[in-house]
Protein backbone atom coordinates (compact mmCIF):
# COMPACT_ATOMS: atom_id res chain seq x y z
CA UNK A 1 0.00 0.00 0.00
CA UNK A 2 1.46 3.39 -0.96
CA UNK A 3 2.73 5.60 1.85
CA UNK A 4 0.84 8.63 0.46
CA UNK A 5 -2.57 9.11 -1.12
CA UNK A 6 -2.59 8.37 -4.85
CA UNK A 7 -5.38 7.46 -7.28
CA UNK A 8 -5.83 3.73 -6.62
CA UNK A 9 -6.10 2.66 -10.25
CA UNK A 10 -2.77 4.21 -11.23
CA UNK A 11 0.35 2.14 -10.46
CA UNK A 12 3.90 3.34 -9.94
CA UNK A 13 4.78 6.89 -10.82
CA UNK A 14 1.50 7.37 -12.68
CA UNK A 15 -0.42 7.79 -9.42
CA UNK A 16 2.22 10.13 -8.02
CA UNK A 17 2.19 12.34 -11.13
CA UNK A 18 -1.61 12.66 -11.01
CA UNK A 19 -1.91 12.84 -7.23
CA UNK A 20 0.79 15.52 -6.92
CA UNK A 21 0.43 17.57 -10.12
CA UNK A 22 2.88 20.33 -9.14
CA UNK A 23 5.86 18.01 -8.93
CA UNK A 24 4.24 15.68 -11.47
CA UNK A 25 4.40 18.28 -14.23
CA UNK A 26 8.08 18.95 -13.57
CA UNK A 27 8.97 15.26 -13.46
CA UNK A 28 7.01 14.55 -16.66
CA UNK A 29 8.75 17.40 -18.45
CA UNK A 30 12.13 16.15 -17.28
CA UNK A 31 11.39 12.64 -18.56
CA UNK A 32 10.19 14.09 -21.88
CA UNK A 33 13.37 16.14 -22.23
CA UNK A 34 15.68 13.27 -21.35
CA UNK A 35 13.95 10.49 -23.26
CA UNK A 36 12.40 12.32 -26.23
CA UNK A 37 14.29 15.61 -26.51
CA UNK A 38 17.29 16.42 -28.66
CA UNK A 39 20.09 13.90 -28.18
CA UNK A 40 22.59 11.99 -30.31
CA UNK A 41 21.28 8.86 -28.56
CA UNK A 42 18.27 7.21 -30.14
CA UNK A 43 14.95 7.04 -28.29
CA UNK A 44 15.22 3.24 -27.97
CA UNK A 45 18.72 3.52 -26.51
CA UNK A 46 17.62 6.17 -24.01
CA UNK A 47 14.64 4.04 -22.96
CA UNK A 48 16.98 1.07 -22.59
CA UNK A 49 19.33 3.12 -20.40
CA UNK A 50 16.34 4.08 -18.22
CA UNK A 51 15.21 0.44 -17.99
CA UNK A 52 18.76 -0.80 -17.30
CA UNK A 53 19.35 1.68 -14.47
CA UNK A 54 15.91 0.87 -13.05
CA UNK A 55 16.72 -2.84 -13.13
CA UNK A 56 20.04 -2.18 -11.35
CA UNK A 57 18.06 -0.27 -8.71
CA UNK A 58 15.50 -3.10 -8.51
CA UNK A 59 12.60 -0.77 -9.33
CA UNK A 60 10.11 -3.15 -10.93
CA UNK A 61 7.69 -0.46 -12.11
CA UNK A 62 10.28 1.69 -13.89
CA UNK A 63 12.07 -1.35 -15.34
CA UNK A 64 8.81 -2.75 -16.68
CA UNK A 65 7.43 0.47 -18.09
CA UNK A 66 10.65 1.71 -19.76
CA UNK A 67 11.53 -1.71 -21.13
CA UNK A 68 8.03 -1.85 -22.63
CA UNK A 69 8.42 1.66 -24.05
CA UNK A 70 11.71 0.66 -25.68
CA UNK A 71 10.17 -2.53 -27.07
CA UNK A 72 7.42 -0.48 -28.72
CA UNK A 73 9.92 1.57 -30.70
CA UNK A 74 10.57 -1.39 -33.02
CA UNK A 75 10.71 -5.19 -33.16
CA UNK A 76 14.50 -5.29 -33.51
CA UNK A 77 14.79 -3.33 -30.28
CA UNK A 78 12.57 -5.69 -28.28
CA UNK A 79 15.10 -8.52 -28.47
CA UNK A 80 17.94 -6.17 -27.48
CA UNK A 81 16.04 -4.89 -24.43
CA UNK A 82 15.22 -8.39 -23.25
CA UNK A 83 18.79 -9.58 -23.82
CA UNK A 84 20.35 -6.68 -21.91
CA UNK A 85 17.95 -6.99 -18.98
CA UNK A 86 18.58 -10.73 -18.78
CA UNK A 87 22.30 -10.86 -19.55
CA UNK A 88 23.82 -7.40 -19.04
CA UNK A 89 25.32 -4.73 -21.29
CA UNK A 90 27.40 -7.09 -23.43
CA UNK A 91 24.13 -8.45 -24.83
CA UNK A 92 23.40 -5.05 -26.44
CA UNK A 93 25.21 -6.11 -29.62
CA UNK A 94 26.62 -2.60 -30.08
CA UNK A 95 29.98 -1.70 -28.51
CA UNK A 96 29.07 1.96 -27.98
CA UNK A 97 25.76 1.14 -26.28
CA UNK A 98 27.47 -1.58 -24.21
CA UNK A 99 30.03 0.95 -22.97
CA UNK A 100 27.34 3.55 -22.22
CA UNK A 101 25.30 0.98 -20.26
CA UNK A 102 28.40 0.32 -18.16
CA UNK A 103 28.67 4.07 -17.53
CA UNK A 104 24.99 4.11 -16.50
CA UNK A 105 25.54 1.14 -14.17
CA UNK A 106 28.34 3.01 -12.41
CA UNK A 107 26.05 6.01 -11.90
CA UNK A 108 23.41 3.71 -10.41
CA UNK A 109 25.92 1.96 -8.16
CA UNK A 110 27.33 4.93 -6.25
CA UNK A 111 27.29 8.67 -5.82
CA UNK A 112 30.80 9.06 -7.18
CA UNK A 113 32.55 9.99 -10.37
CA UNK A 114 32.19 7.46 -13.16
CA UNK A 115 35.52 5.69 -13.51
CA UNK A 116 38.05 6.94 -16.03
CA UNK A 117 38.10 3.38 -17.37
CA UNK A 118 34.36 3.40 -18.14
CA UNK A 119 34.54 6.84 -19.74
CA UNK A 120 37.54 5.85 -21.87
CA UNK A 121 35.79 2.65 -22.96
CA UNK A 122 32.79 4.72 -24.05
CA UNK A 123 35.03 7.11 -25.98
CA UNK A 124 36.93 4.20 -27.56
CA UNK A 125 33.58 2.75 -28.68
CA UNK A 126 32.62 6.02 -30.40
CA UNK A 127 30.72 7.94 -27.72
CA UNK A 128 31.23 11.69 -27.71
CA UNK A 129 30.85 14.16 -24.84
CA UNK A 130 27.13 14.67 -25.46
CA UNK A 131 26.41 10.93 -25.46
CA UNK A 132 28.32 10.49 -22.20
CA UNK A 133 26.59 13.54 -20.71
CA UNK A 134 23.13 12.34 -21.72
CA UNK A 135 23.81 8.82 -20.41
CA UNK A 136 24.95 10.09 -17.02
CA UNK A 137 22.01 12.49 -16.77
CA UNK A 138 19.44 9.82 -17.71
CA UNK A 139 21.01 7.39 -15.23
CA UNK A 140 21.09 9.98 -12.43
CA UNK A 141 17.50 11.04 -13.08
CA UNK A 142 16.32 7.44 -13.06
CA UNK A 143 18.02 6.83 -9.75
CA UNK A 144 15.79 9.66 -8.46
CA UNK A 145 12.66 8.37 -10.22
CA UNK A 146 13.31 4.85 -8.89
CA UNK A 147 13.70 6.08 -5.33
CA UNK A 148 10.58 8.23 -5.65
CA UNK A 149 8.46 5.34 -6.93
CA UNK A 150 9.77 2.72 -4.50
CA UNK A 151 10.39 5.07 -1.57
CA UNK A 152 6.67 5.85 -1.45
CA UNK A 153 5.79 2.16 -1.82
CA UNK A 154 3.74 2.61 -4.98
CA UNK A 155 2.14 -0.43 -6.57
CA UNK A 156 4.06 -2.26 -9.30
CA UNK A 157 1.99 -4.73 -11.31
CA UNK A 158 3.69 -8.14 -11.02
CA UNK A 159 2.79 -9.40 -14.51
CA UNK A 160 5.17 -8.26 -17.28
CA UNK A 161 2.27 -7.94 -19.72
CA UNK A 162 0.74 -5.25 -17.48
CA UNK A 163 3.42 -2.88 -18.78
CA UNK A 164 2.74 -3.42 -22.47
CA UNK A 165 -0.06 -0.83 -22.72
CA UNK A 166 1.98 1.70 -20.74
CA UNK A 167 4.94 1.11 -23.04
CA UNK A 168 2.83 1.56 -26.16
CA UNK A 169 1.41 4.82 -24.83
CA UNK A 170 4.85 6.16 -23.85
CA UNK A 171 6.34 5.21 -27.21
CA UNK A 172 3.51 6.95 -29.09
CA UNK A 173 2.75 9.95 -26.87
CA UNK A 174 5.83 10.57 -24.78
CA UNK A 175 5.76 11.77 -21.20
CA UNK A 176 3.88 15.06 -21.25
CA UNK A 177 0.13 14.94 -21.68
CA UNK A 178 -1.54 17.88 -23.39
Amino acid sequence: MPHVAVPPALPGIQGLLVGYPGSGAVLSTLAQTLLRGDSPLSVPDRELIAAWVSSRNQCAFCTGSHAAAARHTGPEIAARVDAVLANGPEAAGDPRLTALLHVAAEVAAAVAPVSDTAIQAARDAGADDRMIHDTVLIAAAFCMYNRYVDGLATVAPPAPEAYDGMGAMLAQQGYVRG
